[in-house]
């Protein structure tokens, strides 16, 4: 089991580092530039081009059954669940088979309404109870690949 982390924007890059280390994973830690890896760990840092999705392609190809990937980013979570990996959004949310597909066309909508200038803004910023559910949603998932399911 590895844990790939799409990293340039990732706000629970440290949370992630720690429950690796507790569970003796590795994290490979995916950026288009050089970023700081804690001395603790098994924590492998790829830097990919500066090519468009460079970062999100090196990740689909590698990440499969049984690895763990960590992403806001809905076109790479659906690539990743094509392979079978599972995807954990920096929130906490899990994104399944099930899921993905009304994340998706939520996405598609936001942007529509973004471009007519109806929404503006981005993504709220993360809270401490964002924080904290993603760490539950890793624990739960990491035991869910370990027995199996």
């Amino acid at each position: 089991m590895h844990i790939f982390i799409d990293a340039d924007a990732c706000p629970v890059k440290e949370e992630t580092f720690r429950v690796a280390l507790r569970y003796g994973l590795t994290v490979h830690l995916v950026a288009n530039g050089p970023l700081r890896v804690p001395a603790e760990g098994d924590v492998r840092l790829v830097v990919v081009s500066d090519g468009f999705d460079a970062a999100d392609n090196w990740i689909a190809e590698q990440a499969g059954p049984g690895d763990i990937v960590i992403t806001a980013d809905i076109q790479l979570a659906k690539r990743c669940l094509d392979n079978q990996a599972k995807v954990i959004g920096p929130s906490g949310r899990s994104f399944t088979p099930a899921n993905i597909g009304s994340a998706l066309a939520s996405r598609a909508l936001m942007q529509d309404l973004r471009d007519m200038g109806v929404v503006q803004g981005g993504n709220a910023p993360m809270t401490k109870q964002d924080k904290s559910q993603f760490l539950q949603e890793l624990d739960r998932v990491i035991h869910a690949v370990k027995r199996g399911r």
